[in-house]
């Protein structure tokens, strides 16, 4: 009996330690090349591993968040994937530089010409957006990821307070404080300060190493010619007491 709880016991604690170390799966996700600001513009990456180890990630469908749409989304071109960008109509018109845009993006689908996105690998999706809402904290995507065998994956589960992750969480992409991009700009404008600011600093000390030096030199071949005179002077004193001598 002891034996047989110990046995049990054991394989519980197998069991437990299997679950705890097995890596959680990863998803498609959304993330920005620098900041994402309120009110601002962005480039956002749309992060896409391949799950599967018999078959090729050969499409990708990106919805645009409907409660807060994007007038501008423009997608970077990659090689072996053609890019269809879907546009809908506005319910209240946007204004954008001082004109009203009536349609905002609503869904971007890359599909591969080739292989795709293939076991192993992932590849990501860069699109320019903008003007980013300045009345929230966050975009929520739904992304649907399509394989070679016809499978079709869904993340479009949104993520609830207080709970665990969903199976398949929608992208999320979260969104910085308004300004924080020139904040970035004044931190390297004041590098660049700084950096001229040295630049100054050690011209400065090379002038001034370089007159102390030619100060010194002058001084030097001065002390010379005096000495030079002397040792004349001192040459002619000499043959003059001989010859009076």
């Amino acid at each position: 009996m002891k034996a047989s709880r110990v046995a049990a016991t054991g394989a519980v604690a197998a069991t437990a330690v299997a679950v705890l170390s097995t890596p959680a799966f990863a998803h498609v996700s959304v993330q920005p090349e620098g900041a994402a600001a309120k009110g601002g513009y962005a480039v956002v990456d749309f992060k896409v591993p391949n799950e599967r180890d018999n078959a090729s990630t050969t499409k990708l469908e990106v919805s645009f968040p409907t409660d807060h749409p994007l007038a501008s989304a423009m997608p970077e071109p990659i090689d072996g994937w053609t890019i269809k960008v879907t546009k809908a109509k506005l319910a209240e018109p946007l204004e954008m530089h001082g004109e009203k845009i009536t349609e905002a993006v609503s869904k971007i689908t890359w599909t591969a010409d080739g292989k795709g996105i293939q076991p192993g690998f992932f590849q990501k999706f860069p699109v320019s957006v903008g003007a980013l809402p300045e009345d929230a904290d966050e975009l929520v995507f739904k992304a649907l990821q399509t394989y070679s065998d016809k499978e079709v994956v869904r993340w479009i589960e949104a993520q609830e307070d207080g709970k665990e992750e969903p199976e398949n969480p929608a992208p999320v992409l979260t969104l910085s404080a308004a300004g924080d991009e020139h904040a970035h700009g004044a931190t390297a404008e004041n590098a660049a300060e700084k950096t001229s600011d040295d630049a100054k600093a050690t011209a400065a000390d090379t002038t001034s190493s370089a007159d102390g030096s030619d100060t010194t030199a002058r001084v030097l071949g001065a002390v010379g010619i005096v000495v030079g005179l002397l040792g004349v002077a001192y040459g002619v004193l000499a043959g003059r007491r001989r010859t009076d001598a």
